[in-house]
């Protein structure tokens, strides 16, 4: 998910990026020895009624708590395939700036590949890793646009085909007690049971998404919504690489009906880059509380999540005050120091129906400092509704569709009048501000056994804050194969 810089890769940085990460694996399975050396707290019931409980987040909580899992296979295999081709026609457009959205006639297309192989080291812990082979580029380069409208699009492009290791993690479950929940196999996650109440340990090389601000209905851009702030809360300014990965760990502590999720991730050494830093030196701190409820017979979720980065990053004002002095643009680079960016975001999904979800989100974040490693956005305010096509004979299709607003806090707008640059826009002026709005309609037409067709449009009004430039209409096809 997806946040992503301009295409910057070359084969020294890759091969850095993959000894820094085979160091911090040789961290991760230490740690895991360690783990293993701790007694799990058993299921004090484990009975016949195992409930279906599964979920569809990269890293789901995989679980097997009692005997039975010596007849589980210990090895697992899936992989993926997604390729998608957006383009946009020729837009009006007075002016543009170095990260302005080319307003004309363009279009891009990403593929990625992905292996899921895991490994079950006991009934309570597994290890997943994740080889990838990805290429293609986002519309100019992933520029242009705050709520992005691909999150397949990475930050980092390339013509050919190159490789990458987005997630090598171990997760560990401790169970608590409570009612038996039958765990169903996919991608990054063994079948098995777990009992209702456990706590969940995540630790390794994986996406904050895959734990923190998690949506039945948008969540995903290889199977529904594409739009970076449409399938996150926009103002989450969560801890990532330019792949929009990160090293850290997690836990998730589920009673009943609620579930309290923390973790520590590194953020990127320069905001918006490929390295990470190493060590923590420069940290977020994520916490979010999930409750579950019924409302008229229909299961839903509400979430609070609030996140506090710390590390190197520049004040909007402090750049825009040293560009009156020198005459030039406004730079936040040139002014970094340490500080704290909060943030908070409010997650909602409700099913209406069997067939019938809905959902919204509304983030914020302190929009004194610059973006770190998600995108240009310090309000956002998304909704919108997933329905499945029982009702027209087609039960595993998805029709989606929703609305979301972002917005710059006054020093932001402030700095890109100015004329400054930041993660995904900045069109070296800004005389006239509006909020960005961009409406998203999606068909996902399940083909074969394995393989969905989705056609994707997207409405955006005033790109990058700018009622000049745009509207924006976006266009695209996807094709995704799962095995």
């Amino acid at each position: 998910m997806v946040q992503k810089a301009p295409g910057i890769c070359t084969a020294l940085q890759s091969k850095g990026s993959r000894r820094l990460g085979w160091s911090r694996s040789m961290l991760a399975l230490a740690c895991l020895v360690t783990l293993e050396c701790v007694p799990t707290v058993r299921a004090d019931v484990l009975a016949d009624k195992a409930s279906a409980s599964a979920t569809s987040d990269p890293t789901a909580t995989p679980m097997v708590a009692d005997d039975s899992a010596s007849r589980h296979t210990n090895w697992a295999l899936y992989g993926q395939f997604t390729n998608i081709y957006q383009w946009h026609p020729a837009f009006a457009s007075p002016y543009s700036g170095a990260n302005s959205l080319s307003a004309n006639n363009n279009g891009e297309q990403t593929n990625d590949v992905t292996l899921y192989a895991g490994y079950r080291l006991s009934p309570d812990t597994e290890i997943w890793i994740n080889p990838e082979y990805d290429q293609g580029y986002g519309l100019n380069n992933t520029l242009g646009v705050a709520g992005f409208p691909s999150g397949e699009a990475y930050k980092v492009g390339a013509n050919n085909p190159y490789y990458r290791t987005p997630r090598l993690f171990v997760r560990r479950v401790f169970n608590l007690g409570g009612e038996a929940q039958q765990i169903d196999a996919q991608a990054n996650q063994m079948s098995g049971t777990r009992s209702a109440n456990n706590v969940v340990l995540t630790l390794g090389k994986f996406a904050v998404p895959d734990v923190f601000d998690t949506n039945t209905y948008a969540h995903d851009p290889r199977s529904d919504f594409l739009n970076w702030s449409i399938v996150e809360s926009g103002a989450f300014d969560y801890a990532a690489d330019a792949w929009g990965y990160s090293y850290g760990a997690s836990a998730e502590w589920t009673q009943d009906w609620w579930t309290l999720r923390g973790g520590v991730f590194d953020l990127s050494v320069v905001p918006n880059t490929e390295k990470l830093s190493e060590n923590l030196s420069q940290l977020e701190a994520v916490i979010e509380l999930e409750e579950r409820h019924q409302w008229h017979g229909s299961p839903g979720k509400f979430k609070v999540l609030v996140f506090d980065n710390h590390g190197n990053m520049g004040r909007y004002s402090d750049a825009v005050r040293l560009a009156a002095q020198t005459g030039n643009a406004p730079n936040t680079g040139l002014v970094r120091r340490f500080a704290d960016r909060p943030g908070i975001a409010l997650n909602l999904e409700q099913a209406l129906a069997a067939d019938v979800g809905l959902f919204a989100r509304a983030s914020m974040n302190d929009g004194r400092e610059e973006s770190f490693d998600f995108t240009d956005i310090n309000q956002s305010f998304a909704a919108g509704l997933s329905v499945q096509g029982e009702r027209w004979g087609r039960a595993q299709d998805t029709v989606g569709a929703a609305w979301v607003a972002n917005g710059l806090s006054s020093d932001a707008k402030a700095y890109f009048a100015a004329g400054g640059m930041s993660i995904l826009i900045g069109d070296g002026q800004l005389p006239h501000y509006a909020s960005e709005e961009i409406m998203e309609i999606y068909y996902a037409w399940h083909a074969y056994e394995h393989v969905t067709l989705t056609g994707d449009y997207q409405h955006i009004a005033n790109p990058a804050y700018n009622m000049d430039r745009g509207p924006v209409d976006v266009f695209a096809i996807r094709l995704h194969f799962d095995y």
